[in-house]
């Protein structure tokens, strides 16, 4: 079984990616009018709210709130869950995530043909940590019952957006799909099927109906979790996600860290604008929430998994650390020119688009090409930051990103400043930047440049030399004038600056 964290491994530059995607007309055209249809939606349902930018600024406000006291909520969070008959288990990375949820997994009771399959709500950390293959690897079959991460699994394909993993796409491509390899995964698609969206539906919901009503073990994410009473949440439009909370007898709930709220009542902003802001609903159609275990309905056994993977040293830096506020509702995807041509794919993380240009370097570090060269996956437009619903700014983030990648940059732990490791490469842009910051660091010595600069101005060449051409080819080289701003302003104010400027 193929699954779909892992295919990122070994994942080029994004700019070598991008190309690629770039040059798939029928990828284009699928995600254009994907991307399109989804912001016009939410425009109009983000419209019907007066109060939009209030309920924006109060998430914006609950996140910081929770994520500044964080190791207070988690604990808190723990005694809830417990008090309610959960059982909690701390991951400090993906390898021992994954080594508790296979082990919880061969410890489920039933038969060893029911303790070799497991089906699974849509969750984006089980994918950050590659749970499929670990489960497969032990023997352990994991089924996807959201209908698009079906598509993703059945075509042996990554997922390429937060919301709409399949969105790169069209009807043609998923019946095929369907019709070749459902019956290897169970039952097989209709004689016949055509690409209607009620077919193709129905052909997943008949092929997955059998898998709910087998299944013994469920495996979730989780959109929220409440540290007030250990209530956990997860928000979908299909129903599968009801179905894998319900029936099966023991549930298994990976969760990152961040996504913790501290009360029942900050429930009400993020329910109004992780809606609007995803699917551009009013409310989700399934608003799923559980509280521990209970004798009467659901799972009687029930094992959350709080997960770390980076985000503590992610929480560490003060102006990366706002990617933790993210909700997951895909809504800068949508908006950004970078991904509506490239798609998901070249992002080479489970989190792609502009959230994945900030998030994916900060959880993974920024040592390998791909992490690298993330934060460069922007135009810096800024259309991201204008629709997010808890005002990350991510332009801020990847301008501070793209500083630590090219000379190490610096973070603040505990409140004493720590200087990262450089990633290997742009040697010559991080000698670039050290030469301009000794310079500006001695008046004397930048005077007397940009005097040598001026005096020379008539042999500037037009493009640049050697590796310089690249950039230069698409781009004019500004003209020096022929005196330096300092120098004119002497001039013309007469020495007026020395002695205090002028009136």
């Amino acid at each position: 079984m193929s699954g779909a964290s892992g295919t990122f491994v070994g994942m080029p530059a994004f700019p070598t990616a991008a190309r690629e995607a770039v040059g798939n007309k029928t990828l284009r055209a699928n995600l254009r009018h994907a991307t399109h249809t989804i912001r016009d939606k939410r425009a109009r349902a983000v419209a019907e709210l007066d109060d939009w930018a209030q309920l924006r600024e109060a998430g914006k406000r609950i996140k910081d709130e929770t994520l500044r006291h964080l190791d207070h909520y988690l604990v808190q969070l723990e005694e809830s869950v417990t008090a309610a008959g959960g059982v909690v288990h701390w991951a400090a990375d993906a390898d021992e995530a994954n080594r508790i949820v296979t082990a919880l997994v061969k410890a489920s009771g039933g038969s060893d043909a029911e303790k070799r399959e497991v089906v699974k709500v849509k969750s984006m950390a089980t994918q950050e940590i590659g749970l499929n293959e670990a489960l497969e690897a032990e023997g352990i079959h994991a089924y996807e019952t959201d209908l698009a991460e079906l598509i993703v699994q059945l075509g042996k394909d990554r997922p390429s957006h937060i919301l709409v993993p399949a969105i790169h796409r069209n009807r043609g491509e998923i019946r095929e799909i369907f019709a070749r390899e459902m019956g290897e995964w169970g039952r097989p698609a209709p004689e016949g099927l055509t690409d209607t969206p009620a077919e193709l539906a129905e052909a997943a919901r008949l092929h997955l109906r059998e898998k709910f009503l087998r299944a013994k073990i469920g495996v979730s994410g989780a959109n929220f979790m409440v540290a007030e009473t250990g209530t956990l949440v997860v928000v979908e439009s299909e129903g599968n996600g009801r179905m894998c909370l319900t029936l099966p007898e023991t549930l298994i709930s990976v969760v990152g860290i961040e996504k913790i709220v501290p009360t029942w009542r900050d429930l009400e902003v993020f329910l109004q604008t992780l809606p609007r802001s995803s699917t551009a609903e009013r409310m989700n159609p399934y608003t799923s929430m559980w509280t521990g275990t209970s004798d009467e309905d659901g799972p009687s056994t029930f094992h959350l998994v709080l997960l770390d993977n980076g985000r503590s040293d992610t929480l560490a830096d003060e102006v990366g650390r706002q990617a933790l506020r993210c909700i997951r509702c895909s809504a800068c995807l949508n908006v950004c020119p970078v991904y509506e041509r490239a798609g998901g794919h070249a992002y080479g993380s489970v989190y792609p688009g502009p959230i994945g240009a900030i998030l994916s370097p900060q959880l993974r570090g920024t040592q390998s090409e791909i992490d690298a060269s993330l934060p460069y996956a922007s135009s810096l437009c800024g259309a991201c930051y204008e629709v997010c619903p808890v005002a990350i700014d991510i332009p801020e983030v990847l301008v501070h990103l793209r500083e630590r990648v090219v000379q190490g940059g610096e973070v603040t732990r505990d409140g004493t400043r720590v200087t990262l490791r450089p990633a290997k490469g742009h040697a010559a842009e991080r000698a670039a930047m050290r030469a301009a910051g000794w310079a500006f660091g001695r008046p004397g010595a930048l005077r007397a440049g940009q005097r040598l600069a001026s005096g020379t101005r008539r042999v500037h060449p037009r493009t640049l030399p050697g590796p310089g051409r690249a950039w230069s080819a698409t781009r004019d080289l500004p003209k020096v004038p022929t005196e330096p701003f300092r120098d004119w302003w002497q001039r013309t104010n007469g020495g007026q600056a020395e002695k205090g400027g002028t009136k």
